[in-house]
């Protein structure tokens, strides 16, 4: 005897699971990422420039690792981007750049430096 499948796809499938199983759709879709979550390319970027100054061992991974949850624990990723383009920008020199050193933008920059002060402090 044939037995009679029917192709519901991904979606007909979360749809009869919803129906079926109480509480699925809430386990699913009940996992946003927090505000301050950083994407992966900006972690392993930090982590990257970490090794890169620290030494580029295991035990040096871990802790640049722990530095940059730290950073972000503390620090919105909006802000962290904001204060790392000044610094990039302001690296660069000259007149065309006089702007990031306004008051409004050193202070965005000194959130960073203080969390990644704390970072150093919780993980080095």
């Amino acid at each position: 005897m044939k037995s009679r499948l029917v192709n519901v796809g991904v979606s007909g499938f979360l749809a009869i699971a919803a129906i079926l199983v109480p509480g699925f759709t809430t386990h699913l879709w009940a996992q946003e990422l927090p505000a301050n979550d950083y994407p992966t390319v900006a972690r392993a970027d930090y982590v990257y420039a970490c090794m890169a100054v620290n030494g580029q061992t295991r035990p040096m991974l871990e802790k640049c690792s722990c530095s940059i949850d730290e950073i972000a624990n503390i620090l919105p990723y909006a802000q962290y981007e904001e204060a790392e383009t000044l610094i990039s920008v302001g690296l660069k020199g000259g007149e065309n750049v006089a702007w990031t050193h306004a008051p409004e933008f050193q202070e965005k920059v000194k959130n960073l430096r203080r969390a990644q002060v704390e970072g150093e402090l919780r993980c080095f």
